[in-house]
């Protein structure tokens, strides 16, 4: 698990260090707007509450996090859409299986929450990256309320820019 350093104890001066989460990165393939990860997410969470079990959906994946543990302990699932990192899922679960066809993969499990995070520019990759902590963007509710209200084209524009 990382460690960072956040700050000094008062009655000590020495520094503290607080575990920092990992997340994930991945592409939002087939994804033109946030608008289609939401609508996905709402499908999903919506069939899953028909079936009887809690409102989340899943993303299943060929490659096992070897630091799921990490993972677990408040990562989020960050996705990319349209070459800008736009919003996050949190990560509630991984699960090992095999397949029909006799290959491994895992689920992520993850939370019915779709959070909009301020756009942060992201080449192309195949699969999905571990995020560290200090490289994720803010939530875009931290980031300002007139934020919230600008058109998803101009936050993209303004990041790539390096404005946002």
């Amino acid at each position: 698990m990382g460690l960072c350093a956040v700050g000094l104890d008062r009655h000590r001066q020495s520094a503290i260090t607080l575990p920092m989460a990992l997340h994930m990165i991945k592409l939002c393939v087939g994804a033109e707007s946030l608008d289609d990860l939401r609508e996905w997410v709402a499908e999903r969470a919506l069939r899953a509450m028909t079936a009887g079990h809690p409102p989340q959906s899943s993303h299943v994946t060929r490659m096992q996090p070897k630091r799921a543990d990490e993972l677990l302990d408040g990562g989020s699932l960050y996705w990319v859409i349209k070459g800008q990192v736009m919003a996050r899922q949190r990560l509630l679960d991984i699960v090992s299986f095999t397949g029909d066809d006799g290959i491994g993969r895992c689920e992520l499990v993850l939370g019915p929450e779709v959070i909009e995070t301020v756009p942060q520019p992201r080449r192309a990759f195949q699969g999905w990256r571990y995020f560290e902590q200090d490289a994720v963007p803010r939530d875009l509710n931290q980031a300002g309320s007139d934020l919230d209200a600008m058109p998803d084209a101009l936050k993209r524009e303004l990041a790539e820019l390096g404005l946002l």
